[in-house]
């Protein structure tokens, strides 16, 4: 058996009376890429930030090397050899490339001469180790995210790392960046580096991973090779229970039209001629690669960007959406993707979160009345099955599945007539996926017009009862739902 970099044995945590990890244990080898799968709330974090040094853990062995190790701290764990990259690099957007290495390369001392020349050769010498074309001296700010990546990848590498985290790395990827990620990851495995990945994309799980732990309710349920297990058995593992049927069934009937957009275009959108037909009680899917305008087109409709040509009809009357509110005025809601800046306030509780567009209905003359908040709410949290402690309870504690919820109701609660949803999935665990998929699926069979903006096509595929295809800010073509994926993709590429 390989040397272990890293052996974790019997590991536990608790915060107060919550008990994060009940006994976890887990390893990594020299150039392997271990996979941690789990449910939001599992205890991946907790995990990560003993490795880290960030917590200390309560009971259990720590070893790395070979070593046990005692008092583990940040500083600690990065010169044993330990980084961590974040879904969000953690880099000064106003520094340079160079300078950003520099910080975590050279030691801190009051009074020494920087040398700048080298500073530059030093992060010229780790960018071209990770591939990345990247122009030392561009600020950081700059940088696409995958480029903010392979500089995080960069340091690691310029401190020496052995043990390389990577939290949600693909979360806000392209195609072709992921494909980039995937090379360096495959090149640092030559190098021997372990790395522990962390995706809730179980493809590229099993793209990458040699072996697969996963964690349920803070313990380690199994670890498994990955060619030999399959995608069904890891969904059961993370959740407990057989997911017989990832997708609900389609039901109710499709009524009149809700939505419909004649030849929509707005130039500061990059939207054009968009036609589309959305009815009552539909799923309409859009699909496309990254830039394709699917969510330039929902800021269109939500006002957001307002159209400059063309005509946009709610139950077949004429309407001109010009902001937020008139779009809200007649019945259209959005829920946006990115649901920590947009869906959510994390400082806020969920009953407040919940009234959020709907202050004129709740609070008539100003009057502020929480008891009819917290009732609201409480139906919201009882529906929607939000996992909260009540109305009372802050954003910030709920998990990714449920912060989506909540955002889900703050709009539900403006009564729309048409849901308007941006990646409604996105970073929440297999179980939270379901549970929206059946509330989409609901929602539309009691009547609701759904266009639900995705970029996993198999959620395209499997909820829609039509799919828009755009490209180049136009719809490229609609296909029935349950099509083939190679018809989706052909449409997105150009090809048919």
């Amino acid at each position: 058996m390989s040397e272990r970099l890293l052996e974790l044995t019997q590991v536990t945590k608790s915060f107060g009376a919550v008990r994060a990890l009940k006994g976890v244990s887990f390893d990594l080898r020299p150039g392997e890429v271990h996979a941690l799968l789990g449910e939001n709330g599992a205890g991946k974090s907790t995990l990560i930030k003993i490795i880290t040094g960030a917590h200390a853990p309560d009971s259990g062995r720590v070893e790395i090397g070979g070593s046990r190790v005692e008092g583990l701290n940040p500083a600690r764990a990065r010169a044993l050899g330990i980084a961590c990259i974040y879904q969000q690099p953690a880099l000064f957007p106003q520094l340079s490339v160079a300078e950003n290495i520099a910080l975590r390369l050279e030691p801190s001392r009051m009074l020494r001469t920087i040398r700048w020349s080298e500073r530059r050769r030093v992060a010229e010498r780790l960018l071209a180790q990770v591939g990345a074309e990247i122009d030392s001296l561009c600020e950081v700010g700059d940088l696409s995210m995958p480029q903010q990546q392979l500089v995080e990848i960069a340091c690691a590498l310029g401190v020496g790392a052995r043990i390389l985290i990577m939290d949600e790395p693909t979360a806000s990827l392209t195609q072709k960046e992921q494909r980039l990620l995937f090379g360096v990851v495959e090149d640092l495995r030559q190098k021997g580096i372990g790395i522990v990945y962390i995706s809730h994309r179980l493809e590229e799980i099993f793209q990458l991973a040699d072996r697969v732990t996963v964690l349920r309710d803070g313990e380690s349920v199994g670890t498994f090779v990955a060619s030999e297990v399959t995608e069904a058995a890891l969904i059961e593992r993370m959740v407990g229970r057989e997911v017989a049927q990832v997708y609900p069934e389609r039901e109710g009937e499709v009524g009149e039209p809700v939505l419909t957009l004649e030849s929509v275009s707005s130039a500061a959108a990059g939207v054009g001629d968009v036609s589309l037909v959305v009815h009552a009680g539909e799923v309409v899917g859009v699909s496309g690669l990254v830039g394709a305008g699917r969510t330039e087109l929902a800021r269109v409709l939500f006002g957001l960007m307002p159209a400059d040509r063309g005509v946009i009809r709610i139950h077949g009357e004429r309407v001109d959406i010009d902001s937020p509110r008139r779009a809200v005025s007649h019945g259209i809601a959005y829920v946006p993707e990115d649901r920590r800046r947009h869906g959510i306030i994390l400082e806020m509780s969920v009953a407040s979160n919940t009234t959020l567009a709907i202050h004129e209905r709740v609070f008539p003359g100003g009057w502020l009345r929480s008891s009819a908040e917290n009732a609201l709410a409480s139906e919201f949290i009882r529906d929607l099955g939000i996992k909260a402690e009540g109305p009372h309870a802050v954003g910030a504690s709920l998990s990714g599945g449920n912060q989506q919820k909540v955002s889900l109701a703050r709009w539900l609660a403006t009564r729309p007539r048409l849901l308007i949803l941006d990646e409604p999935t996105q970073g929440v665990d297999i179980g939270a996926k379901a549970e929206i998929h059946k509330i989409v699926r609901r929602l539309a069979r009691d009547g609701l017009a759904v266009l639900m903006i995705s970029s996993d096509l198999p959620e395209v595929l499997g909820m829609s009862d039509r799919i828009a295809v755009m490209r180049n800010g136009r719809i490229a073509g609609i296909l029935p739902g349950g099509t083939d994926a190679r018809a989706v993709m052909a449409l997105a590429l150009g090809q048919a």
